[in-house]
């Protein structure tokens, strides 16, 4: 499922990380959570990469 799976700001491919359950674009700098393992695409929702 993670192939089919972009960065909606970016269109740049994602990175999985398992430990914090996010969906990673660099890209961006952003994560994306996944909750119910359900991913949330959502710029508002995502997580600022330090």
């Amino acid at each position: 499922m993670l192939e089919v799976l972009v960065c909606p700001m970016s269109q740049a491919t994602l990175e999985y990380d398992a430990e914090r359950q996010e969906l990673i674009s660099k890209s961006a700098g952003l994560a994306y959570p996944i909750r119910n393992g359900i991913p949330v695409m959502l710029q508002d929702e995502a997580r600022e990469l330090e």
